[in-house]
């Protein structure tokens, strides 16, 4: 297995009207030709939203979105006519197609909202589609939502007393979100990640913390 850590420190950043975004990949005018992406994910980014504001609605296509709230609650409405609340523990997802539409704003006047939303390149070539899990509160190895992509998303709670088992796969991408987490010999904390190809093994993690598992076909 080859992999690389990439530290949350070196993530690129973005301040907006009232939010601001920690990009672990090349994104908008933050280009970087040797980082445009890892098997099919091509963003993985971290926002910070302020009570009240957030993203007015904008388009997408030919992505899959998947956003999982740490802090706060999401307002969430796009153009398959979904709107509500989304809030820590669900995974969501919105496959835009041929294209889509969807505004994500902080629900609360008075808390901050912080939440991690990936994007993938899609299968799904017809219309807009959405879809959203509740994943398990308790420590284990929890699938997530389904997806449209050559990826499949697992979220991993360790502890020292149990650690998880990732089943091998061409490549895997390791987030943190919570704590701290150990894996491939590197201890991740929040905002670090794990990058792996040729994984030809299983993959243990350790820790007491929480983190975004994505298994992956080939790295490009």
């Amino acid at each position: 297995m080859r992999s690389e850590v990439r530290r949350a420190g070196d993530r690129y950043v973005s301040e907006g009207d009232g939010v601001r975004t920690l990009h672990s990949f090349s994104y908008g005018i933050h280009y970087d030709p040797a980082n445009t992406g890892f098997g099919a994910v091509v963003a993985v980014n971290e926002e910070v939203v302020d009570p009240g504001r957030g993203y007015a609605e904008h388009r997408h296509s030919d992505v899959e979105i998947v956003t999982w709230v740490l802090e706060g609650e999401l307002a969430h409405r796009d153009t398959t006519g979904t709107h509500g609340t989304v809030r820590p523990g669900t995974a969501q997802r919105l496959s835009a197609g041929g294209g889509a539409r969807h505004e994500e704003l902080n629900a609360s006047d008075v808390e901050s909202l912080r939440f991690v939303q990936t994007m993938l390149r899609s299968r799904h070539a017809s219309a807009p589609e959405y879809a959203s899990l509740d994943v398990p509160t308790g420590p284990g190895l929890h699938a997530g939502v389904t997806l449209h992509a050559d990826a499949e998303l697992l979220v991993a709670r360790p502890s020292v007393d149990a650690p998880l088992t990732v089943p091998a796969s061409p490549a895997l991408l390791v987030h943190v979100t919570r704590g701290s987490v150990e894996v491939a010999g590197a201890r991740l904390g929040p905002g670090d990640a794990l990058r792996a190809e040729e994984v030809e093994d299983d993959v243990v993690l350790v820790g007491d913390g929480e983190a975004l598992v994505w298994r992956l076909g080939a790295a490009t």
